[in-house]
């Protein structure tokens, strides 16, 4: 990825490399759409869970122009490179309660991910994030958020305020003390 991101949007996908998380679903798209805008950047960053398959990650993006394979790094950093992407992108087949995805949010970073169960239940499409249900359409809602910066904008609130009223510390501090309290 070239240093000089002004005028990049990376993408960045945080996952273990593992088959659950699909890390590879968008490859070859996202790789075509680099070809037509040199802008925009997929890095692909998480622990290596299965070794066998993330030799094959790393195969499939030494071909694919565009998408980028980043070292696995500390919390602090990673949050620091999350702050300076345009988005974070969740391709997972099936997910609980995606960290990623909540800490995205909380850091006000949009987030576009998989319509899957456990994405669309802490997502509301086009309200505090996108929820795309193939490839194609993850270009297409990718595209309508770089050109849209006020939808962009009103996303990255709503989502914000969203994990402040339903994930804080806070409020599951007081959920644990109601539920002693009950006891």
């Amino acid at each position: 990825i070239p240093t000089e991101t002004g005028s990049l949007h990376v993408f960045l996908l945080i996952c273990g490399l593992r088959r659950v998380k699909d890390p590879l679903y968008l490859v070859d798209v996202f790789s075509d759409w680099h070809r037509k805008d040199p802008s925009v950047h997929l890095g692909i960053i998480g622990p290596a869970v299965d070794p066998l398959f993330t030799n094959e990650v790393k195969e499939k993006v030494k071909r694919a122009p565009g998408v980028h394979l980043l070292q696995e790094m500390p919390q602090d950093d990673l949050h620091a490179a999350m702050k300076r992407c345009f988005a974070v992108v969740n391709s997972s087949i099936s997910e609980g309660m995606s960290a990623a995805i909540l800490e995205a949010m909380d850091l006000g970073i949009p987030v576009l991910a998989r319509n899957i169960p456990g994405n669309a239940a802490i997502i509301k499409h086009k309200e505090t994030g996108l929820l795309f249900s193939d490839p194609q359409e993850f270009v297409v809602l990718s595209k309508s958020l770089m050109n849209d910066p006020i939808m962009e904008r009103e996303i990255v609130t709503r989502a914000k305020e969203y994990v402040k009223k339903h994930h804080s510390w806070e409020s599951e501090r007081k959920a644990y003390q109601n539920l002693v309290l009950r006891l």
